[in-house]
């Protein structure tokens, strides 16, 4: 993908982000993109703690398409995905991640609120557990104070800090 289209679809995710919090849920938002880099083949907001973006979005992704296919995609989320997660996109067989914001960040913002505990564990990390290579861009200077101000404001009507 090239720099543009990474952050087109990372302002798409955090568009997707928005909706989930006008229904009450935590703003993660995370799209599926196609290999051409452009056509989003899915995009999933958060539901609950267990219920990620991007953890429903690659289970549903798996049901959908073929390994092989997933393989060549990119998983685009607006702040780097949980150890959860990470696993998820790693057994759905997607083999890109890209994400807008660090965790650190977001966990700057939400401090111990019990609403977003946190596993300090880099989705990099994760990744390099496993027996394939899963490539990760992130974070993305040129949008990450947008992924963070779309959850600044959410945050602090909830006391986090």
């Amino acid at each position: 993908m090239t720099d543009a289209q990474i952050e087109r679809a990372l302002r798409r995710a955090n568009d997707v982000a928005k909706r989930a919090m006008a229904m009450g849920r935590h703003p993660f938002g995370a799209v599926l993109v196609a290999p051409d880099g452009d056509t989003v083949l899915a995009e999933q907001g958060n539901i609950d703690t267990v219920h990620h973006a991007e953890a429903t979005l690659a289970r549903t992704a798996s049901l959908n398409y073929p390994a092989d296919y997933l393989w060549q995609c990119t998983l685009v989320t607006t702040v780097e995905p949980c150890a959860m997660c990470a696993a998820t996109a790693y057994w759905a067989h997607i083999g890109r991640i890209v994400y807008g914001a660090e965790e650190t960040a977001l966990h700057a913002l939400t401090g111990d609120n019990p609403e977003n505990p946190t596993l300090s564990l880099p989705c990099r990390e994760v990744f390099a557990r496993g027996q394939k290579p899963i490539a990760v861009i992130g974070p993305v200077p040129a949008v990450a104070d947008e992924m963070i101000a779309t959850h600044r404001g959410f945050w602090e009507t909830r006391g986090a800090g």
